[in-house]
């Protein structure tokens, strides 16, 4: 008897760490290639991307002459095939987890000088999950 639950145990085992292949995010996400509000999750590709803050927009204001580009860091929540992370995804630059790269490609509206963005007003973009 104990040499059959032996034998069943890791097929048991394997059987269900197979079936947590569901991402874990809740909300209805937005189809690929759709630009989200913060807390708004976006397919991309195998993944889910969930914008959950902004924790530098240091990008120069577009009705301005700057030395220094800056750049848009975002808090991004990403979802896969039975796992999630929370990470700072910088505009344009790759980020790869568990095997699969995640890019932040847009954040919208361009920084100015004559108004200060909310964090409703911002909208982004991700590519890759492949």
């Amino acid at each position: 008897m104990n040499n059959k639950l032996a034998i069943l145990a890791p097929l048991l085992l394997a059987a269900s760490v197979s079936a947590c292949v569901t991402p874990l995010v809740q909300a209805p996400a937005a189809p690929e290639g759709s630009s989200v509000g913060i807390n708004q999750p976006v397919v991309v590709g195998r993944l889910y991307a969930t914008p959950e803050a902004v924790s530098e927009d240091s990008r120069c204001p577009e009705n301005a002459l700057c030395i220094w580009a800056g750049q848009l860091i975002v808090n991004t929540q990403i979802d896969g095939s039975g796992w999630r992370e929370t990470t700072p995804l910088t505009l344009g630059v790759p980020y790869s987890t568990h095997g699969t790269s995640i890019t932040l490609v847009s954040g919208l509206p361009e920084k100015r000088t004559d108004q200060e963005t909310q964090p409703s007003d911002y909208r982004f973009a991700y590519q890759g999950g492949r």
